[in-house]
C-alpha cells in the first residue's frame, strides 16, 4: 500500500474539511469528532464538491441536491450510487491516504 501525507490535524481542526490533490484526484479530507474521513470530493450524484458542503450529525451534505453521505462507506441514504472513499492513517499528527479509491461493495 502507498500512503501520501496530504495534511495535517491541525490543518483540519479549523475548519473540519480540507480539499487535497493526489496526482489527479481531488479528495475531500473531513474530520468528524476525532476520525479523519477521506472521499472523493467531486459527488457522484450532481458532480458539486463535498468540501463545500456541510457535516451534520455526522453525514457529509453535498451542495448540489443535499443528499447525505456516510463518511466511512460512501453510502448515501436511500441512493444507489456510492462515494469513493479512501482509506486514511493518522501518524504524529500528519495524514496520509491510499490513492487507491474505494467503493462501498469492495469496502466490505
Amino acid at each position: 500500500m502507498t500512503w501520501v501525507e496530504v495534511a495535517s490535524v491541525k490543518e483540519l481542526a479549523r475548519r473540519r474539511r480540507k480539499l487535497v490533490s493526489v496526482g489527479d484526484q481531488q479528495i475531500g479530507l473531513f474530520l468528524i469528532g476525532e476520525t479523519v474521513y477521506a472521499l472523493r470530493d467531486v459527488c457522484v450524484h450532481k458532480q458539486r464538491s463535498l468540501t463545500r458542503g456541510t457535516v451534520l450529525n455526522g453525514r457529509i451534505i453535498c451542495p448540489g441536491h443535499q443528499w447525505s453521505f456516510d463518511p466511512a462507506t460512501g453510502r448515501a441514504d436511500g441512493q444507489e450510487p456510492c462515494q469513493p472513499v479512501y482509506q486514511v492513517r493518522v501518524e504524529d499528527g500528519a495524514v496520509y491516504v491510499d490513492p487507491r479509491p474505494r467503493v462501498a461493495e469492495e469496502a466490505r
